[in-house]
C-alpha cells in the first residue's frame, strides 16, 4: 500500500480534468458561432432590417415588406424568448436607422438614440414571434403582434412614435384598401400576414424533402400561397370612392431660401416667397391662365412672423389673401396669450374679415417643440437651450370651414397618428400643413407623402399636403397623387377634386380593430405560455 493511499487518495485516480476555459474564451468561443441563435439566424434577422427599409420611400421597393417580415419570423423561430428579442432588437436597429436618417440633420446622436429606442419595440415582439410560433395559426398571431407592437411604439412614451409602420410601405399596393376597412392596423396586419403565411410556406418547401412528408408539406405550401392570394382577391372587392362634390382648390409652395441669411432675414424671406406666389396665382387668375380657386392653403411655418403682433407680417399676408379674393388657410407661429409657449397654428384668412377661426397644432413633437422635464434636462443636455419656449398642445381639433368646405387640418408629425387624422376626418377635405426644410432631400418627406396617400384611402378625402420646401401635393380619396412638387422648388398647384361627406368603414370602427388585433396577440402569447408550461410538465413526469 502506498504512501498516496494512506493517506486517502483513491488508486488509479488518472489525470485530472481539464481547466475550465476563462471568461474571455467562452466570450470569443460564442462569438465565433454567433451567439446563442448562430450566425445564420443572426444574419437573417440584420438582413431583415434593411429589406424593410426597402420597402419604405424614396426605393419604395413595396414587395420587400413582407419579405422582410417572413425572415425576421424564421430567423427567430424555435429559439428561447430571450435569444429571439435580441434578434428582433438587431433585426429593428438595422431598420430604423436607415429608414430614419433624415433625423441626423438635427444631430447624429439624436437619430441614433431614436433609432436604437425604436428597435427596443421589436424585441419584445420578436419573443411573441417565437412563443407562438408552435400554435396553429401562427402566421395570424405574428401578424397581431406586429400590430401591438406598432400600438405601443405609437402611444408611449411622450405619445409615442408611429413613424415607418408597416401600413406606410404599402402605399398604392394591393393591401391599400384595407385602410378603409380597418385603417393602418389592417394594412399592417395584412401585410404581416403576408409575411407570415410565405414564412410558412418556405418552411413547408424544406419539409418537402424529408422523406414521408412530401404530399402533407406541399399541402401546406399551397394552401399558405392560396391565402396570399385570397388576401389580395378580397382587398380588391373594398370600394373605394372617388366621387364627390368638386371644388377647385390651391396649393402653394413658397420655398425656404438656403442664401446664409440670418435667423430674422430668413424668417422674412419664408413669408414673402409665400406672398409673392399666392399674388402670381392670382395674376395667372385674371389672366384666364388657370381656374380660380375656392380656397388656397397655405403650409406649416410659412410665416414664423406672429401676423398678430408684426404689423408688416399681417399687412403683407392680408394683401395677398385680398389679392386673390379666397380664403387662405396660413401656418403661422403665435404667441401665447401669456407669452410663456409658441402656438403652431393654421389659421383661416378670410379676404374679407381678415384671420378668422384657427387651429393649433395638438401633438408637437417631444424634444423637438417642447422638452419634457425641461427643467432637468437643460441642464443635462445644452442642445436643448435651442428650443427656448414649448410650442403649446392644441386643445381642439382642426375641423374648420374655408370656403366653401369644412376642411380637416393636421400639422406636419400629426399625419403619423390614427386618432388625430380621424379626429379630424369628419370635413370634407384634408389638410397636411408641413415644413420640412430642415428634412429637406432626405428619406423623411416622400415617407411623410406615403403616409398622406394611406389616409386619403383610409378616410375617403382628398389630401391636400402643403410643405415650405417641399414635397406639396394634392392626392385623390383613392391616394392617386394628382400633383406633386419637388423640394426646395416654388410651386402652386391648382386642381378641381372632389368634397366628399360619406364616411368609410375604417372612420366608423375608429380604434376597435387595432384593440382588438392587440388583444388577440395577447391571449396568442399567453396561450403559448400556458401549453409551453404544460410541455415541462409533461416532460417532468
Amino acid at each position: 500500500m502506498t504512501q498516496d493511499t494512506l493517506a486517502g487518495s483513491p488508486p488509479d485516480a488518472g489525470p485530472p480534468p481539464p481547466a475550465r476555459p476563462g471568461r474571455w474564451a467562452r466570450r470569443w468561443a460564442g462569438l465565433r458561432r454567433g451567439g446563442r441563435a448562430g450566425w445564420p439566424r443572426t444574419l437573417a434577422a440584420a438582413a431583415a432590417g434593411p429589406l424593410l427599409f426597402a420597402a419604405f420611400p424614396p426605393a419604395g421597393w413595396t414587395v420587400t415588406a413582407p419579405v422582410a417580415v417572413a425572415v425576421l419570423v424564421l430567423a427567430v423561430r424555435g429559439l428561447r424568448a430571450r435569444t429571439a428579442a435580441w434578434l428582433g432588437f438587431l433585426s429593428g436597429a438595422a431598420f430604423f436607422l436607415p429608414v430614419l436618417t433624415g433625423i441626423a440633420r438635427v444631430g447624429a446622436d439624436g437619430w441614433v438614440a431614436l433609432s436604437l429606442v425604436q428597435a427596443l419595440y421589436f424585441a419584445p415582439m420578436t419573443a411573441g414571434f417565437a412563443a407562438v410560433g408552435r400554435l396553429r395559426g401562427w402566421p395570424v398571431w405574428t401578424a397581431a403582434l406586429w400590430v401591438a407592437q406598432e400600438l405601443v411604439r405609437g402611444s408611449v412614451p411622450f405619445g409615442g412614435f408611429p413613424w415607418a409602420r408597416l401600413a406606410f410601405s404599402q402605399t398604392g399596393t394591393p393591401l391599400t384598401p384595407y385602410a378603409a376597412v380597418g385603417g393602418a392596423p389592417l394594412v399592417t396586419f395584412a401585410t404581416a400576414l403576408v409575411g407570415g403565411l410565405l414564412a410558412a410556406a418556405a418552411l413547408g418547401v424544406a419539409a418537402a424533402r424529408k422523406p414521408g412528408r412530401r404530399r402533407n408539406a406541399l399541402l401546406g405550401v399551397a394552401a399558405a400561397l392560396a391565402a396570399v392570394a385570397a388576401l389580395g382577391a378580397a382587398a380588391r372587392a373594398v370600394p373605394v370612392p372617388t366621387g364627390g362634390r368638386p371644388v377647385t382648390v390651391a396649393v402653394v409652395q413658397g420655398n425656404v431660401p438656403r442664401l446664409g441669411l440670418d435667423f430674422e432675414g430668413q424668417r422674412k424671406a419664408v413669408l414673402t416667397n409665400h406672398v409673392n406666389r399666392t399674388h402670381e396665382l392670382a395674376a395667372r387668375i385674371r389672366e384666364g391662365k388657370v381656374a380660380r380657386p375656392s380656397l388656397v392653403v397655405w403650409p406649416e411655418n410659412a410665416s414664423d412672423l406672429d401676423p398678430y403682433a408684426e404689423t408688416d407680417a399681417y399687412a403683407a399676408i392680408d394683401e395677398a389673401v385680398k389679392d386673390v379674393g379666397v380664403p387662405v388657410l396660413v401656418g403661422a407661429l403665435v404667441d401665447s396669450s401669456d407669452g410663456t409657449q409658441v402656438e403652431n397654428r393654421g389659421i383661416v384668412w378670410d379676404p374679407v374679415t381678415g384671420p378668422g377661426d384657427y387651429y393649433v397644432k395638438r401633438h408637437p413633437v417631444p424634444f423637438g417643440e417642447y422638452i419634457p422635464f425641461r427643467p432637468l434636462l437643460t441642464k443635462l443636455i445644452t442642445r436643448f437651450d435651442r428650443v427656448p419656449r414649448d410650442f403649446a398642445h392644441g386643445k381642439r381639433s382642426g375641423v374648420m370651414r374655408l370656403g366653401p368646405v369644412t376642411i380637416g387640418d393636421v400639422i406636419c408629425f400629426e399625419v403619423a397618428y390614427d386618432r388625430e387624422v380621424r379626429d379630424v376626418a369628419r370635413g370634407q377635405m384634408l389638410v397636411v400643413q408641413t415644413n420640412n426644410a430642415t428634412y429637406g432631400r432626405t428619406s423623411l418627406p416622400p415617407q411623410q407623402i406615403a403616409m398622406s396617400r394611406l389616409r386619403a384611402v383610409e378616410h375617403g378625402r382628398t389630401i391636400l399636403v402643403a410643405a415650405t420646401s417641399g414635397i406639396s401635393a394634392i392626392v385623390a380619396p383613392d391616394g392617386r397623387i394628382v400633383s406633386r412638387s419637388r423640394e426646395f422648388t416654388p410651386d402652386v398647384q391648382v386642381a378641381t377634386m372632389p368634397a366628399r361627406t360619406g364616411r368609410t368603414l375604417a372612420d366608423r370602427l375608429g380604434a376597435l380593430p387595432e384593440d382588438a388585433l392587440a388583444a388577440v396577440a395577447v391571449l396568442a402569447v399567453g396561450a403559448a405560455a400556458v401549453a409551453a408550461r404544460g410541455r415541462r410538465d409533461n416532460e417532468g413526469n
